[in-house]
């Protein structure tokens, strides 16, 4: 990856919805090599895809919960399995292994309080080897971004 594709990347996060002629004007390269480059940057798996951003709360999911989800086992099979049945919640937004004393955290999204309780007791708590879970409720967001830091320069 070169400046120009750094370049690219950092223009099309800003706006993934430019033509491939305003994004050449931005970058300093014509049309056609330009959309050789973002097609490389697909194709090599650097752009994972496009997307609209979504105001939770405008859709009726003020919600935010940060779930610690501590397993009975900490086995490859035991974080398969729960990771198979996690990605089938669509509450779930984001799901991580963790160093420390949680091996998993859940970032959910609910429509309420209740919405909430109905997901961790009839979903959650429902998925098999789960030995505890700890939940924190959001206040307000204070950063939220989407796009990365441009990427270091140099390979």
């Amino acid at each position: 990856m070169d400046a120009l594709d750094r370049k690219i990347i950092s223009a099309l996060q800003r706006d993934g919805r430019m033509t491939m002629a305003d994004l050449s004007d931005k970058v300093g390269l014509s049309p056609t090599p330009c959309a050789r480059r973002v097609a490389n940057l697909e194709k090599t798996g650097v752009i994972t895809g496009y997307g609209a951003r979504v105001d939770q709360t405008r859709l009726g999911l003020s919600v935010t919960i940060f779930v610690a989800v501590e397993l009975e086992a900490q086995s490859r099979d035991a974080l398969l399995k729960f990771e198979a049945s996690v990605r089938r919640f669509d509450q779930v937004m984001e799901c991580y292994l963790m160093t420390g004393t949680r091996d998993i955290l859940l970032r959910v999204v609910a429509a309420s309080l209740a919405d909430f309780d109905d997901f961790l007791e009839n979903r959650l708590m429902c998925v098999p080897g789960i030995r505890n879970t700890r939940s924190s409720f959001t206040l307000r967001t204070m950063v939220q971004r989407s796009a990365l830091p441009d990427p270091p320069a140099g390979d």
